[in-house]
């Protein structure tokens, strides 16, 4: 299960966009969250609605990043996209600025673990949030 916290277009104002990411690790019996994931995230934005896997697991991402914009509002990452062992896609519900970068090598048994590098507060500069993700394989 994927969920993440996004803030939304702010106009004339600083954006963010994708300010972190978390999983819900499921039990195979009875559908149960048996654990949780996640990593430092950035301080913006809302929680998202929660996308599942329909069987197996999550097993490779692909993330979404704005390059660096000169004299500009950057962002850095904005969305991500994994795919479970099922081939289901589930595409966060982050913004529409960057590219997505290629297809992460595939973790076989899943997802464990996850290390974000994300940019604190700049008070009156430029906010950019979420900038990396690292998943660790079972």
């Amino acid at each position: 299960m994927l969920v993440n916290p996004v803030e939304s277009p702010q106009g004339r104002e600083d954006d963010t966009a994708l300010n972190g990411i978390q999983l819900y690790c499921m039990s195979h019996l009875d559908d149960k969250v048996v654990a949780t994931i996640t990593s430092t995230r950035g301080s913006w934005g809302r929680w998202t609605g929660a996308q599942f896997c329909p069987s197996g697991v999550i097993y490779r991402f692909s993330l979404k990043v704005e390059q660096p914009i000169v004299d500009g509002d950057d962002t850095a990452a904005n969305n991500i996209m994994f795919q479970c062992s099922d081939y289901t896609m589930l595409r966060g519900y982050g913004e529409h600025w960057g590219t997505f970068g290629s297809w992460s090598n595939v973790c076989r048994r899943g997802i464990c673990g996850i290390k974000t590098r994300v940019e604190g507060p700049q008070g009156n500069g430029d906010d950019t949030a979420l900038n990396d993700v690292q998943f660790r394989c079972c």
